[in-house]
């Protein structure tokens, strides 16, 4: 963490992170002397902005701000309905395709494949959809939920995830399923032990009474129940129309997977150079030994903590004392909420072995000749370990040799650094892909990493890979 006392970045009017980027790039330094304007990491603590004059200000701005966004990912993607025969657990259709648009004058993926990152590079063809994705209001960020999740808490828990200042931004066919399954290491033969409903504090006793022992059973209690958080609370500076007890844990990883809301990381200053993030599912945590997608936290309850602490406010102490921080017993309700996580499992993928490889007996002539891709050209393996496909360490991609540092949206697109390496098991359920979302599809994800890692593979093994993947 930066002392105080260290110089912050300075940011002049015209476009400073680029500025300050580029001489790091060259060899110069990030750290720019302080200059009188120079932003602060702290947020205003008093706001003297009336509640009222607050939420006009941001209502007028919405219709302006979508449109930009919406913009944007026009520009970038096919959103298209464009379901396959593939199911997900509960019977939602995977989508199909690649969806990320080729740049103008390339007539062909396999093209953009045989340009070096240098001239991909000078001539700007690095594909809009593969560049970081912001957030929607990537000056605002915060946690902003899928419609069909504020309907169903809203009907369940009577709470209102709305924002008065925003929409979430991908359409509901490119999401997981809702609700998600569950599924617990500890009662394999129950199957899906969600009954087909939101886990809430209003349902959580009735589903799990019998299954789970006492300490497991206060762990999930504290997992859905809300907790004042940075957008929704009862301070005049929150973006619900109403006070708010807060959010939930499992508002955003929902049952214990996924739901694709997003939010901005809490631990990167300036705005500019925050990355927006994909709530990973936590199918599989008790496989895990790295948690956040760069923090690179030691143990479940590490991350449990720090998100309720920290991430719940922007990274900013301050803040959650004014707007409420829960600070949990780490001796035990953090140990009840880890240990109930470290239940949750994959969903079943039938063609494997207990080794995480094909039965051949199983699966189809493309399915295996996409295992050899993955195990062999594609690379895939050096990561992606089975049976559980991650290696659990962090790996730096690099894929700033593609592109000049640009400001999208009010992000600076520049690197990524190091991403742990997320387990692929259950990867069909979900979708978007890479840690802040801006892959829709499998197809996306081989595509961009056919180009990252320069493997040159050809259609027919790009569609073996994807057969593959969607197996695991």
């Amino acid at each position: 963490m930066r002392h105080p006392t260290q110089p912050l970045p300075q940011r002049p009017a015209v476009h400073p992170a680029l500025k300050a980027l580029a001489a790091a790039l060259t060899g110069g330094s990030l750290l720019l002397p302080l200059a009188a304007d120079a932003a602060s990491s702290y947020a205003p603590v008093n706001s003297e902005e009336s509640f009222s004059a607050l939420r006009a200000r941001y209502v007028d701005m919405k219709p302006g701000v979508e449109r930009r966004h919406r913009s944007l990912l026009e520009q970038r993607y096919d959103l298209g309905d464009k379901p396959g025969d593939l199911a997900m657990t509960r019977g939602k259709r995977v989508q199909t395709g690649v969806r990320v648009r080729l740049p103008a004058g390339v007539a062909s993926w396999e093209a953009l494949t045989r340009m070096s990152p240098e001239q991909i590079k000078e001539r700007d063809l690095f594909p809009a959809g593969f560049l970081p994705l912001p957030h929607p209001h990537h000056a605002e960020g915060g946690m902003l939920f899928p419609q069909f999740h504020i309907d169903k808490v809203m009907q369940q828990d009577g709470r209102d995830l709305k924002r008065f200042d925003l929409s979430y931004d991908l359409p509901d066919h490119l999401l997981p399923e809702y609700p998600p399954a569950i599924f617990l290491t500890t009662r394999k033969d129950l199957g899906d032990v969600s009954r087909g409903q939101v886990v809430t504090l209003a349902n959580y006793f009735e589903l799990f009474d019998g299954v789970l022992n006492p300490k497991q059973l206060e762990g999930l209690r504290l997992l859905v129940t809300p907790f004042p958080q940075q957008q929704f609370n009862a301070t005049a500076d929150r973006r619900s129309d109403k006070p708010s007890q807060g959010v939930t844990c499992f508002d955003c990883h929902v049952n214990g997977h996924t739901n694709a809301s997003t939010h901005l990381v809490g631990d990167i200053r300036p705005q500019e150079f925050r990355h927006r993030l994909d709530t990973p599912s936590l199918r599989g945590v008790n496989i895990q030994r790295l948690f956040g997608s760069q923090r690179a936290l030691k143990t479940v309850e590490d991350f449990t903590e720090f998100e309720q602490r920290a991430a719940y406010f922007d990274g900013d102490p301050v803040i959650a004392t004014k707007k409420g921080v829960n600070i949990l017993e780490r001796g035990s309700q953090v140990h009840f909420m880890g240990e109930f996580q470290a239940l949750l499992d994959f969903p079943p993928a039938p063609k494997l072995d207990l080794l995480g490889k094909l039965v051949p007996a199983k699966a189809s002539a493309s399915e295996l000749r996409g295992q050899d891709v993955f195990f062999g050209k594609g690379q895939c393996a050096s990561c992606h370990t089975p049976p559980f496909y991650t290696d659990n360490l962090m790996h730096d991609l690099q894929a700033e040799r593609f592109f000049t540092p640009r400001d999208i949206n009010g992000r600076m697109a520049a690197m990524d650094g190091p991403i742990k390496t997320f387990p692929l098991r259950g990867l069909k359920e979900s979708p978007p892909y890479l840690h802040d979302g801006r892959l829709l599809t499998i197809e996306d994800t081989v595509e961009y990493f056919n180009l990252v890692l320069g493997v040159q593979l050809s259609s027919q093994e790009k569609a073996d890979l994807v057969a593959f993947l969607r197996t695991l």
